[in-house]
């Protein structure tokens, strides 16, 4: 019976494991059928194409690409250093009652609804942006800064949880060999965590780069590649938030299936080479 059991069981998780796979390829197809029509019209100069005019049939997916990424990279470049430094707090140097209240308030913020954050900022940030450097305070700077803020507490949550589980014998071997606190962090947590921090820089990344409703209220919606990140652009999640309805071609449609499937392949590439990454790391820490 007990052989049975053990059949059953490793089968049903194998046939979920390949099913994972099997959904993945399956909206590749499906992303790659709907976008043949603009894949067959533009080819790969739709990636290097800065016009999009549905009225002349014309679509290039180089603004939007291009605001895709740089909002991201962006929203890491603010998030990822804060949201260490707040894990470092929390699980080093706060009193216990300081670090349960900050830790609770972290976690709801990973659970407020991403179109509160993009309301806010629109109705908040922005006008304080737009006081700051001019402009209607919408634009790349605007949108990455919001994503930062939504990430950060994934982020920072991930990277406490895994700062905790540095054996306390290591840190008081280095405080015993008279290491101070700041190279005990820097010399025995953080590498030993290193791991853990990474892997929420990966999660972080994959929410971040395919974000829409927060982007869509702050980015401008501008079909054209700005010449500061203080300035109106767009992303794919905008633009397919934005104009899937307003489709009335089949190159229209089409087109917007070619920017989901370009999506698809960014996410995917990025996301691979950051595990990749960060598999290589894992195991040199291994030998």
């Amino acid at each position: 019976m007990n052989r049975i059991l053990d059949t059953v069981f490793h089968n049903t998780t194998r046939f979920f494991a390949i099913l994972v796979l099997i959904v993945l390829a399956a909206l590749f197809v499906v992303l790659f059928n709907e976008a043949k029509p603009a894949i067959d019209a533009f080819g790969l100069q739709f990636v290097t194409n800065s016009k999009w005019a549905p009225n002349m049939d014309i679509f290039g997916g180089y603004p939007a690409i291009y605001g895709s990424i740089v909002s991201t990279i962006i929203a890491m470049l603010i998030a990822t250093p804060v949201a260490i430094g707040i894990a470092i707090f929390l699980s080093e140097l706060a009193p216990p009652w300081i670090a349960t209240i900050v830790g609770m308030a972290i976690e709801l913020l990973a659970a407020i609804p991403s179109i509160i954050y993009g309301m806010w900022g629109l109705f908040y940030l922005a006008p304080i942006l737009r006081d700051i450097w001019g402009g209607n305070g919408l634009g790349l700077a605007t949108a990455g800064f919001v994503l930062s803020i939504m990430i950060l507490p994934f982020m920072a949550a991930i990277t406490r949880d895994a700062m905790k589980t540095t054996p306390a014998i290591l840190k008081e071997s280095a405080y015993g060999m008279g290491a101070t606190r700041w190279e005990v962090l820097k010399d025995v947590v953080i590498p030993y965590v290193k791991s853990g921090i990474i892997g929420s820089i990966i999660l972080a990344l994959g929410r971040a780069i395919g974000e829409t409703m927060a982007v869509t209220f702050v980015m401008g919606n501008a079909h054209k590649v700005p010449d500061s990140i203080f300035k109106a652009a767009t992303s794919i999640p905008v633009t397919l938030a934005n104009e899937f309805t307003e489709a009335d071609t089949d190159l229209y449609y089409s087109s917007l299936f070619y920017l989901a499937l370009i999506l698809l392949v960014i996410s995917f590439t990025v996301i691979a080479i950051a595990k990749f990454w960060f598999l290589r790391n894992l195991q040199e820490q291994k030998i």
